[in-house]
């Protein structure tokens, strides 16, 4: 069996973005990336696809059931521009600045 590389892909999303979730259970809320999952093309935002993960008790830890923000696919995630308060694509500017495509003001560097 051979082994597929897979070309890394410039992401639009970056850490610190504020993002609308456009598919699944929390279709319509908006948050904060938290992470980024590159090889798998995901992203952990804060307070969406909350999990609960059955820990087991250690030393540092009492155990227990905890909650903890999930992951979620990227195709399922739209920038929020801080100016129109909005979703909305990404273009570039002639700087290579992303900006928004709505009221095309800049949203931060690539």
């Amino acid at each position: 069996m051979y082994r597929v590389k897979v070309k890394n892909k410039k992401l639009k999303i970056k850490k610190d973005d504020k993002v609308l979730i456009l598919a699944g259970k929390d279709k319509g809320k908006k948050g904060k990336v938290l992470r980024l999952l590159t090889k798998s093309n995901r992203a952990i935002v804060e307070g969406i696809n909350i999990v609960k993960k059955h820990q087991k008790p250690t030393r540092n830890f009492q155990g227990g059931i905890i909650e903890k923000p999930g992951s979620i696919d990227m195709s399922n995630l739209m920038v929020v521009c801080s100016k129109c308060n909005e979703p909305s694509r990404l273009g570039k500017d002639k700087e290579g600045l992303r900006i928004c495509k709505k009221c095309e003001a800049i949203i931060d560097k690539s």
